[in-house]
């Protein structure tokens, strides 16, 4: 073999291993990225933080695309989520379900989480104390999961992370900073199914998702 091809060889075996080294590290990184997001959630699965983890059947920690672009935020489970310890499951989880497809995307490409990891009893609203006690859970989920867009769904989900007392009719559809991410509020789905006149706004929010969606 000539120093000509013997160079050839080297250089193609130097090639292979770099990109080798390359795929190895990034494997490293999304086995570290799942293993932090499984971890978080045996913390949640056990969490006895408030006294809705008395009441409760199945915590509901989240599920979707743990490298998405896009996070929806609820703001706590109801019966169909507590029985089955899946978010958005229910009527308004269907209702969820083609609000994102509408955007062409699918539930396996987003990631949608809850305030609240418990179901508070017939579906009351979230207090202030259960609110503070779980919403760490949250932000170390949108730590984990680094989404470019954050859709907080209702009122509950949208003052919480905004930090704000104004109405979800005078937040939604307006882009805010928020931990160097965007987040856009919108109406829960639930509150659509009686309100359906309302629909029209939700797309308005969603087509202003996908223009932003479609930069990153």
């Amino acid at each position: 073999m000539d120093n000509q091809s013997s160079r050839k060889e080297l250089l193609n075996i130097v090639k292979l291993t770099k990109q080798y080294l390359s795929e190895q590290d990034v494997e490293i990184k999304q086995n570290k990225h799942a293993g932090a997001l499984l971890q978080l959630e045996k913390k949640v699965k056990i969490c006895q933080k408030c006294p809705l983890a008395k009441t409760r059947t199945n915590p509901v920690f989240g599920a979707g695309d743990e490298h998405a672009k896009l996070m929806f935020v609820g703001e706590a489970p109801g019966r169909d989520e507590d029985l089955q310890g899946e978010p958005f499951v229910g009527k308004a989880g269907k209702l969820l379900t083609k609000i994102i497809n509408s955007i062409g995307l699918k539930r396996e490409d987003v990631y949608i989480a809850n305030i609240l990891k418990c179901r508070p009893p017939g579906n009351r609203n979230p207090e202030p104390c259960e609110i503070a006690m779980c919403q760490g859970y949250l932000l170390e989920q949108i730590s984990i999961i680094k989404p470019k867009i954050i859709c907080t769904l209702g009122k509950f989900a949208t003052q919480t992370l905004l930090k704000s007392q104004q109405p979800i009719s005078q937040l939604r559809g307006r882009f805010f900073e928020y931990r160097n991410t965007k987040l856009i509020p919108t109406f829960h789905p639930a509150y659509l199914l009686y309100s359906p006149g309302d629909k029209r706004l939700v797309w308005q929010d969603m087509k202003k998702i996908k223009a932003e969606y479609e930069k990153t």
